[in-house]
C-alpha cells in the first residue's frame, strides 16, 4: 500500500552470485498447504509440500527456542506468510520484474497478507539453496514481528543469513552452519570494517559492500550468538541506539574500539570450527498441516493470481484482469475464483466486473472475507470518485468492512480499511479508526506503508516520541535508501517540529487531496 508522500512497499530479495539453475516444469496441480505461521502454494505433490510447510514451522519454533520467546499472542494464523513455490529462478525473475537479474528469490510485506516467492530446484553447484533463500526471506518476516525494535542493516541481513542455513538431521535442526553461500566475501574481499558496518545506513553502497553487508553482517551475528557477554554488549549497542542514539557512536559505546572488533572478527573467522546448536525436534511445537487440492477455477486462475499478488499498478493490472475474465466466466459458482477475480478487476479500474465478481463469490460462500472487502473497496472508490457528501453512503460502504471485521476481530486488514476509508472521504478518523490501525500494525508490524501511516497518525495527535519508535524500523530498512521519508521524518522531529508542521515539511501537508483506498 502507499501513504501519501507515495511509500513504495518494501521488497526484500536475496542474490545469488554465482548459482545456475535447473527447470523442473511439471505438470502436477497444484495444492495448498495451511499451517499456523504459511499457507504455502505448490505443484510438487503432498509428500514434498507437507515437508516444505512442516520444516517452515520447525524454522519458526527454532528461531523462538532461540530467542526464549513463546507463542505470538494473536490468534493463530493471523499473520500468516503466503508462499508460492515456482519451478525455477527464471519464474522467480519473472515474477520479480525490473532488476531481478540475479534475485533467487523474494518477499513483499503486507497488511493483506505478506507473501514469498521461491523456486523449487537449486543451484546445480549447491552454492544457494531454495531453502536458504525462504529461511533468509522469513527471517526478516520474524524479525519485524516478534520485537518491536529498529535493527541496523548488518544485523538484519547478519540475522537472516545466520538463521537461513538452518539443517534438519535426524534428531534435530542444527543452526549456526557456516554461510557457504557468502565465503568469497568473506575470503577473498577486502570487506566492510565494522565501522563501516555500523554506519551502512547513511550511505550508499556499491554492488560488492552490499555482499559484504550481508556476508560480515551474518559474521558479527554468528560473534555475538554464541556469547552471552557478547550479546549483552549487542543488547546495550541496540537499546542505544532505539533511544535515537547515533550507530556509530551507539556502537563505540557498546563495544569500544571497533578496530579492535575488527581485529576479533578477523580471528573468529579464522578458527578452524565455529560454534552451533542443534535443536532437537522434542523441543520443537507440534506441527500441523493441512492439505488440500485448489479448486477447479482457483487452478485455472494459478498463474495469474501470482502475477496479480506480485503487485500491479493500473497499467499492468489491464492484461491479468483480461485474461482473467475469460477464465473467471467459466467457474461462475467458485468462491475462491470470483474472489481472486474481483481483485484483479478492482486492480485494473473494472470496478462493475470486480463487484460482480465479488457478489458471486459471496453467494458461494458468504463469509468470504476477500469478497467483502473488495465490495467496500468498490463503494469507497465511487463514494471518492464521485465527492460523495452523504454520510449514509459512507456508511453503508463501511458496512462491508464491518462485516469481514466481525468474521475475525484480528483481521489487519480490515482494520486497516476501516482507517484509510476516512483518507477517501476526505474527513477525520474516528478514534476507532485509529485504535484499529495501531492494532493492525501490531498484528502486522512488517509492512511499512502500514507503519508510515500509523506513526503519521501519532504526529498529528502530537506524540512525536511514539512517532519515533514507529518509524525506526523504516529508517533502518536495509533496502530503502538512506534519505527515505522515515529517516526523514524523524530528523524533521528532532529538530523540534511537531504536528502538522513536521508533516508539511516532509511535503506531506493535511489539507492534499486524499489518495482513493488501497488495491490488495
Amino acid at each position: 500500500m502507499t501513504s501519501a508522500v507515495g511509500w513504495v512497499r518494501c521488497i526484500s530479495v536475496v542474490v545469488a552470485a554465482s548459482a545456475s539453475w535447473v527447470s523442473a516444469a511439471s505438470e502436477a496441480k497444484w495444492l495448498r498447504a495451511t499451517s499456523d505461521h504459511f499457507i504455502v502454494y505448490s505443484s510438487v505433490g503432498e509428500k514434498e509440500l507437507r515437508k516444505t510447510a512442516t520444516q517452515l514451522e520447525q524454522f519458526d519454533g527454532v528461531m523462538r527456542i532461540l530467542h526464549n520467546i513463546g507463542a505470538p499472542t494473536a490468534e493463530a494464523g493471523t499473520n500468516r506468510v503466503t508462499v508460492y513455490v515456482v519451478d525455477d529462478a527464471s519464474d522467480v525473475r519473472k515474477l520479480m520484474g525490473k532488476g531481478s537479474a540475479n534475485v533467487a528469490g523474494f518477499y513483499v510485506p503486507r497488511v493483506n497478507g505478506s507473501i514469498a516467492f521461491t523456486p523449487r530446484s537449486g543451484g546445480a553447484d549447491g552454492n544457494l539453496q531454495p531453502q536458504i533463500v525462504l529461511f533468509h526471506e522469513y527471517a526478516h518476516h520474524f524479525l519485524l514481528g516478534t520485537f518491536a525494535a529498529a535493527y541496523p542493516a548488518w544485523f538484519s541481513e547478519g540475522y537472516a543469513e545466520f538463521v537461513s542455513t538452518a539443517r534438519f538431521e535426524k534428531d534435530g535442526v542444527m543452526v549456526g552452519i557456516a554461510a557457504q553461500h557468502r565465503a568469497y566475501s568473506l575470503l577473498r574481499t577486502r570487506g566492510l570494517s565494522a565501522e563501516r558496518l555500523f554506519d551502512t545506513g547513511s550511505r550508499r553502497l556499491s554492488d560488492e559492500d552490499r555482499a559484504s553487508l550481508y556476508a560480515r553482517g551474518w559474521l558479527l551475528t554468528h560473534y555475538i550468538m554464541f556469547d552471552a557477554a557478547r550479546g549483552a554488549t549487542f543488547g546495550r549497542y541496540l537499546d542505544a541506539l532505539n533511544r535515537g542514539v547515533p550507530s556509530v557512536a551507539a556502537a563505540q559505546a557498546a563495544f569500544g574500539d571497533l578496530r579492535a572488533l575488527d581485529r576479533a572478527l578477523d580471528a573468529y573467522l579464522a578458527r578452524s570450527t565455529i560454534p552451533g546448536i542443534k535443536i532437537a525436534y522434542s523441543r520443537l511445537p507440534d506441527t500441523k498441516v493441512t492439505v488440500e487440492p485448489l479448486s477447479a477455477g482457483a487452478e485455472a486462475l494459478m498463474n495469474l493470481r501470482m502475477e496479480s499478488e506480485r503487485g500491479v499498478n493500473r497499467q499492468t493490472a489491464q492484461p491479468i484482469y483480461a485474461r482473467a475474465k475469460a477464465i473467471a466466466a467459466a467457474y461462475p459458482n467458485d468462491a475462491v475464483a470470483q474472489g481472486w477475480f474481483a481483485e484483479m478487476a478492482y486492480d485494473a479500474v473494472q470496478d462493475d466486473d470486480a463487484e460482480a465478481a465479488a457478489d458471486r463469490a459471496l453467494a458461494a460462500d458468504p463469509k468470504m472475507a476477500q469478497a467483502l472487502l473488495y465490495k467496500a473497496r468498490i463503494h469507497l472508490r465511487r463514494a471518492s470518485a464521485g465527492s460523495v457528501q452523504d454520510p449514509e453512503a459512507w456508511k453503508e460502504a463501511r458496512s462491508w468492512i464491518v462485516k469481514a471485521n466481525r468474521l475475525a476481530l484480528d483481521d489487519a486488514e480490515a482494520l486497516s480499511l476501516y482507517y484509510d476509508s476516512f483518507r477517501a472521504q476526505r474527513a477525520p478518523p474516528t478514534k476507532a479508526a485509529i485504535t484499529g490501525v495501531k492494532r493492525a500494525l501490531e498484528l502486522v508490524p512488517q509492512d511499512p506503508g502500514l507503519r508510515f501511516r500509523v506513526a503519521t497518525q501519532e504526529i498529528r495527535d502530537g506524540d512525536a516520541d511514539d512517532a519515533k519508535r514507529t518509524l525506526r524500523p523504516l529508517a533502518f530498512n536495509p533496502h530503502l535508501p538512506a534519505d527515505n521519508p522515515a529517516a526523514r521524518l524523524i530528523t524533521i522531529l528532532e529538530s523540534g517540529k511537531i504536528g502538522p508542521d513536521a508533516l508539511r515539511s516532509l511535503g506531506q501537508g493535511q489539507g492534499e487531496t486524499a489518495d482513493p483506498p488501497p488495491a490488495g
